[in-house]
């Protein structure tokens, strides 16, 4: 088998430079410019030759690189019109891997932009729309996923929400939402230093596979009821979910006392009163 070709490129530094480039921050825009630690994150998901990625704001092209360098075939949803000259002569140098779409990756629909094939979703999610995101494709209600798998990067504090155990400090709806029916890891931890400009906060990649669902679980209503909960987690569960027709008596009956809070429910437990509510 002949090994695939892999252009060469100038640093993405100079390519940046030479295009007046500046990191927005209304965009929440934070440039990643080593390429070695690009290339590890690409590498997080597993092989990607051949395979689709869809990835969320891609600026100036980093992490596009260096999937393009593994192999994939990568969807771009950039909504800065800025970067679209950079990431357009990456499409020139990777012919047919790359495909752009300037829009806003809230507005699009990532099935229909795959064809409805499989897909991996990378991303350096901007801040100001990574959880929002982040949400939506763990909502979806058919499971398994289109995506096979999310390698996204967040503030770590976020990160650590994701993956948080019941009863810690960090465990709230985030964490609920990621781990009733799929895996999520800490995959690598990135200093703020790797960054132009740095960030004030540290940052983290969580990756997340999907896993076995619950039967019998509606995700809409876990997550209006995870935003009960959690949105009041100093009050009882009787106080916080009193909003919420039948939710205090569906968790008594269940053998949840409602003058638990929020942070001690298990993601079972919520779960299991999601389903409850359903029935």
């Amino acid at each position: 088998m002949t090994a695939r070709a892999v252009p060469h490129l100038p640093p993405l530094r100079e390519t940046v430079r030479a295009h007046g480039l500046q990191a927005s921050k209304a965009l929440g825009q934070n440039f990643l410019f080593d390429e070695q630690l690009l290339d590890r994150i690409a590498a997080i998901p597993g092989d990607l030759n051949g395979a689709t990625v869809f990835e969320v704001g891609p600026g100036p092209g980093g992490l596009t690189r260096a999937l393009l360098r593994a192999g994939a075939k990568v969807i771009a949803v950039e909504r800065d019109d800025r970067c679209l000259p950079l990431l357009g002569e990456l499409s020139e140098a990777f012919p047919g891997q790359l495909t752009v779409i300037a829009d806003d990756a809230m507005a699009v629909d990532v099935d229909a932009l795959t064809g409805g094939a499989p897909y991996h979703i990378v991303a350096n999610l901007p801040y100001n729309v990574g959880t929002a995101l982040f949400t939506r494709w763990l909502e979806p209600a058919g499971w398994p996923p289109r995506w096979l798998s999310l390698t996204l990067m967040f503030q770590q504090e976020v990160a650590e929400r994701i993956v948080a155990p019941v009863g810690s400090n960090a465990y709230g709806r985030l964490a609920v939402l990621a781990q009733w029916r799929s895996t999520a890891k800490i995959a690598m931890k990135v200093h703020r230093s790797a960054f132009t400009p740095p960030p004030k906060v540290m940052s983290a990649i969580v990756h997340v596979v999907p896993a076995e669902q619950p039967d019998g679980v509606n995700p809409k209503l876990l997550s209006k009821l995870t935003e009960k909960g959690f949105g009041q987690r100093r009050k009882m569960l009787r106080q916080s979910l009193k909003g919420l027709e039948g939710a205090v008596a569906a968790a008594e009956a269940l053998g949840i006392d409602p003058t638990r809070r929020a942070e001690t429910v298990s993601v079972a437990e919520w779960a299991a009163l999601a389903r409850a509510l359903a029935q």
